[in-house]
């Protein structure tokens, strides 16, 4: 497992829990409803709102993820905003051969928290200072602060793929709590972005996207390309 015992904080009756990254917002806010409760009541009416934001932001909301080690996910909550196929950076070392790379936009009010989008061992992780522009921008790929693990899929040292965490105008801390050499599990969480942000991922070479452009997706749950496929042409789609 990635995490210890006691990481999430559980909500009795609520079917989700609270990424600790949250805990001192929600802390701070609920200290401060408390403090202006005492002396300014309208702006402890703000506070309490506030936190009610800060539980809805950080929430981590349960996810049935499919156990068929051909599937890859969605790593975030989100509507996918650029399918592209292209050489990856160099920087990211998985070869010079032209991949897919799904892009998805999570706004103010999707899940934050990030989840593995396939099983394997982490070969690397690679931070990358930058800008802060508009995620849903394509340049926020190339421009942006970012952050982007490398997986071995299903322990095939052949069979790279990457998934990169990019902040945003409003999300400026990436948050990733896995480190070089770990095996980890499809579905399981591996860090957050705080507030609106976006998601890249890299698909192994000769695998297409089964999703389309605008399509909504669920971190953990949507499957996002199928490595059993022998197609080698992306999903088409229409919003309707």
């Amino acid at each position: 497992m990635l995490f210890h015992t006691g990481y999430w904080m559980n909500f009795p009756g609520l079917d989700f829990s609270i990424h600790r990254d949250g805990y001192r917002f929600i802390g701070g806010a609920v200290a401060f409803t408390v403090l202006f409760s005492m002396f300014i009541v309208s702006l402890a009416w703000i506070c309490a709102i506030l936190t009610i934001f800060c539980i809805f932001f950080f929430r981590n909301p349960k996810r049935s993820v499919p156990n068929d080690d051909s599937l890859i996910v969605s790593p975030a909550d989100g509507t996918v905003c650029a399918i592209n196929f292209e050489i990856p950076p160099n920087d990211l070392d998985i070869g010079e051969e032209k991949r897919y790379r799904v892009s998805i936009f999570l706004s103010l009010f999707n899940v934050h928290v990030n989840r593995l989008p396939a099983s394997g061992r982490i070969r690397h992780i690679i931070y990358s200072p930058g800008s802060f522009l508009n995620a849903a921008l394509e340049k926020a790929s190339i421009f942006n602060e970012k952050n982007t693990v490398i997986i071995e899929t299903n322990n095939d040292p052949s069979n790279l793929m990457a998934v990169s965490q990019i902040a945003g105008m409003i999300g400026r801390r990436i948050v990733c709590d896995i480190h070089d050499g770990q095996n980890a599990s499809k579905g399981e969480i591996f860090g957050i972005i705080r507030f609106g942000s976006r998601v890249d991922v890299w698909l192994p070479c000769g695998i297409a996207p089964q999703v389309c452009s605008g399509q909504t997706m669920i971190g953990g749950e949507t499957v996002l390309a199928d490595l059993s496929s022998g197609s080698s042409l992306p999903r088409e789609g229409s919003i309707i």
